[in-house]
């Protein structure tokens, strides 16, 4: 039974996956945060 449950999630995020309901937050192995996709600078004064 828990097997089946466990290939229902699977199922379920690769229909949600194929159909664009996830998005992938990660830029990089950095982790910086983005604003629109462009990176953040900090900035001296």
């Amino acid at each position: 039974m828990q097997f089946l449950l466990f290939l229902l999630f699977l199922a379920a995020l690769t229909a949600a996956s194929a159909f664009g309901l996830t998005a992938d937050t990660r830029d990089s192995a950095d982790w910086k945060p983005t604003e629109e996709g462009r990176r953040w600078r900090s900035r001296a004064c």
